[in-house]
């Protein structure tokens, strides 16, 4: 059973030649805590921001952002909720917003546990996370942790599920602009933005199941295969079909790792 606020937890390894591999944007933040070698991560077209971390930890984005790696990829990854973050982490998601920060610098449980996972089991690492980060969420409830407003919540599941902002706005009491404000303030992106990444999310999940894309755009919200398209490529970085085909042996290998 995965803790409140953990969306996934995978533990994965892959082994390949050594390249790129994509990080996708999602409404859920990314924990990458790497066995055997550092993380190295960066954003798509800015290699100013590749950075190393044992413990990487990526706040929403709307931008690919590129993995290297040697050939051998080992370690969990764990994707938490804008709740989550606040919940597990004691901080809005927003502080994290377009960052990928050093996990070690967010949370003195996340420093320990790269380390723990090199001396462990891999059949154990799953758990064995699961467990650091229950232990993490007892404590920050104990301490009173805040919690984002319930109508907030609720504002993030509508516009998840497709609902548009002005519609959002009224469903839940709030003029557009105290929502834009709100959802901002929690998420680090405007509720346009947000959900888009959840759009394309949806999108995301029915290309790696191969679903012709055609019908991708149309059960996603899509205009029509072009605009599918073009939102792949300012979100991936390229078209369902190429990501596909440069990704697809990591996914299968990684059980959907990496996304």
């Amino acid at each position: 059973m995965l803790p409140p606020g953990v969306v996934s937890l995978r533990a994965y390894d892959v082994v390949g030649d050594p390249g790129v591999h994509t990080g996708m944007p999602s409404t859920s933040l990314t924990l990458i805590l790497s066995v055997d070698e550092p993380l190295q991560v960066g954003w798509a077209g800015r290699p100013a921001t590749r950075t190393s971390h044992w413990g990487g930890l990526a706040g929403l984005h709307d931008l690919p952002a590129q993995i290297h790696h040697g050939g051998r990829q080992r370690g969990v990854q764990v994707s938490l909720s804008v709740a989550g973050a606040r919940a597990l982490l004691g901080l809005p998601a927003s502080a994290l917003a377009g960052v990928v920060a050093d996990a070690a610098d967010v949370d003195p449980v996340l420093r320990e546990l790269p380390a723990r996972l090199a001396e462990a089991a891999p059949q154990r690492w799953e758990s064995l996370v699961a467990d650091a980060l229950l232990a993490a969420l007892a404590s920050r409830a104990g301490a009173g942790a805040a919690v984002p407003r319930a109508e907030v919540g609720h504002a993030f599941r509508c516009l998840a599920a497709g609902m548009a902002v002005a519609d959002v706005a009224d469903e839940v009491g709030y003029s557009r602009r105290h929502l834009t404000a709100l959802v901002r303030a929690e998420a680090g992106v405007s509720p346009k933005t947000y959900a888009r990444l959840a759009r394309f999310e949806r999108s995301h999940a029915l290309v790696k199941r191969g679903v012709r894309l055609a019908e991708v755009a149309a059960r996603c919200g899509y205009t029509d295969q072009s605009h599918l398209a073009r939102d792949w490529r300012d979100l991936a970085g390229c078209s369902p079909r190429r990501w596909l085909s440069r990704e697809f042996p990591f996914v299968l290998a990684a059980g959907g790792a990496g996304e």
